[in-house]
């Protein structure tokens, strides 16, 4: 067995390798699930029974190449083998176009026991072992191990038969002593397998129809997760209704928004990528502060609707929302006005609120649960902009001590901006996460002709390299003004030329514009008792 641990779908290899053998050469994957947490609001329903390897921008976590086998014959049968419950187990092949394609074993089995040759007796065979395997393996009991045995048959083998078909079930049962002392099948088991088969397979059909009341959403998600247990393959689709869940849930949206990070510059340069071979990777930290937000908006989720009240208003508690006026601080005003990435997150803010609640938005109007966690969640990220915006304004941009101050508030204006990144970012070091992460993409990010530029001479990076210098300086107790420090940075911003905005952010008036101005100025040379946003 080789291992791979990659970015794309499938070992390059192993891809040549498949489309010159032809269709009948099949792949035996076991597929470790990657994580795609910036994806989550507007994910797909997971395709049943299948680990999406073959999907686009698809990122498994690891990919280790099991086995390779001629025949569907023979792929099925070791899947058959092979399956666990345990680990997610692929079958890739290619298509008629000679494309990559994963099977489902339901595919397999249909198309064998559609071609004259096949014998049928020994696939039946195959089946009915696989099933018995099933249930025999769960240890809650003999009726929970054939509820789990038809979930697993609802998963996997629904593209051949709805319900485990007469001769296979009969075989099961048999080797399972199901039966009488006259050799009749039970009944009673026989019913419960087909029941529960069907139950099964309506509910994940129901998972395409997410237009529905939040209360049937929650009473699926509580039935699959049930499931999931013994059946891991339907954990994805449990998750999924999950997600679902939340995004019909204002208090798990504002926690969404207030531990998401930015990472708008990664959305806009994924989004004008081709294919996923030059789509760009997130960088590490900021993507392992999206999985932990994404990890607590579920945990909040899953607690708030299984009775779990006071632990759901922990989380709350926890991790509560920005009260703040919408008016831009100085500060932020400044950062905003020299980053390119700062403005594309309050422009793209703005264009998910004026689609939230344009005219012809007729999802929201069949679902209001969904607008007002949407309009929630970007009230709550609105404020969100403003403590990072204001925070990082204040790093790269400190204002000159003025010469009235007492000595002894010099420590107190400077633990402003230390409490304003705490606000912003939760800890100093979550805030040394972030910004480490977002300089090094902003680093190797790849260039693009219509990426808008700066009013001034340095890049985001710079910008941001400038902030986390400062990070340094204002952390820790006692903190001192640096004056120095805050005189280059000064000397450096008066010296920018007073270029106009782009033309495609052109869109504060000229009152807009020059209260943003005043405000600069104010945050240049009033020192750090500027107050920013009031809370």
């Amino acid at each position: 067995m080789s291992e791979y641990t990659t970015s794309s779908s499938l070992p390059d290899g192993l891809s040549t390798w498949l489309a010159e053998a032809g269709p009948d050469a099949y792949a035996l994957i076991q597929v470790t699930a990657g994580s795609d947490p910036v994806n989550w609001p507007t994910a797909q329903a997971p395709g049943v029974g299948l680990t999406g390897i073959t999907r686009f921008g698809t990122r498994p976590a690891s990919v280790a190449v099991q086995e390779v086998h001629s025949g569907a014959e023979e792929a099925l049968r070791r899947w058959l083998l092979l399956d666990d419950g345990r680990q997610q187990l692929a079958i890739i092949g290619t298509d008629y176009r000679g494309m990559r394609h994963e099977y489902t074993p339901g595919e397999l089995a249909a198309s064998l026991l559609r071609d004259p040759s096949t014998d049928r007796a020994q696939v039946t065979g195959w089946l009915s072992s696989w099933l018995y395997r099933r249930s025999a393996e769960t240890a809650q009991g003999r009726e929970l191990g054939w509820v789990a045995a038809a979930a697993a048959w609802a998963c996997h083998m629904r593209d051949y038969s709805p319900f485990p078909p007469p001769p296979v079930l009969s075989r099961s049962l048999a080797r399972a002593s199901e039966v009488d002392d006259a050799g009749r099948v039970d009944a009673a088991t026989e019913d419960l397998v087909v029941t529960t088969t069907r139950q099964v397979a309506d509910l994940l059909d129901r998972l395409q129809d997410t237009d529905r009341p939040r209360s049937n959403l929650v009473e699926d998600w509580k039935a699959l997760e049930a499931l999931s247990a013994d059946v891991p393959a339907l954990k994805e689709s449990a998750d999924w209704l999950l997600d679902q869940i939340a995004l019909r849930d204002v208090h798990a949206q504002r926690l969404r928004a207030v531990l998401e990070p930015d990472v708008t510059d990664y959305q806009r340069d994924r989004d004008r990528s081709i294919d996923s071979a030059d789509a760009p990777v997130l960088d590490e930290e900021r993507a392992t502060q999206l999985t932990q937000a994404r990890d607590v908006v579920r945990a909040y989720t899953a607690a708030a609707h299984s009775g779990r009240e006071g632990e759901a208003q922990q989380l709350l508690d926890a991790f509560p929302a920005p009260v703040r006026p919408l008016q831009t601080s100085g500060p932020a005003a400044a950062w905003r006005r020299n980053s390119a990435t700062a403005q594309d997150a309050v422009d793209a803010l703005e264009a998910q609120r004026a689609a939230t609640t344009a005219d012809d938005s007729s999802t929201y109007v069949a679902a209001p649960e969904l607008l007002h966690a949407k309009t929630a969640y970007l009230a709550a990220r609105e404020g969100q902009l403003h403590h990072l915006h204001d925070a990082l304004g204040r790093l790269a941009y400190p204002a000159q001590p003025s010469a009235a101050l007492p000595t002894g508030l010099a420590p107190v204006a400077a633990a402003q901006t230390q409490s304003r990144v705490i606000e912003a970012f939760g800890t100093p070091d979550r805030a040394r996460q972030a910004l480490d992460g977002q300089i090094s993409y902003q680093r190797r990010r790849p260039p693009h002709a219509d990426r808008p530029t700066t009013a001034g001479p340095d890049t985001d990076a710079e910008l941001l390299t400038w902030a986390r210098a400062a990070l340094e300086e204002v952390d820790g107790p006692g903190a001192v003004l640096d004056a120095e420090y805050i005189s280059t940075r000064l000397q450096r911003a008066m010296a920018r030329p007073a270029t106009p905005p782009a033309p495609n952010r052109g869109r504060t008036d000229g009152h807009d514009q020059a209260h943003a101005d005043q405000a600069h100025a104010q945050a240049q040379t009033a020192g750090n008792t500027t107050p920013g946003i009031q809370p």
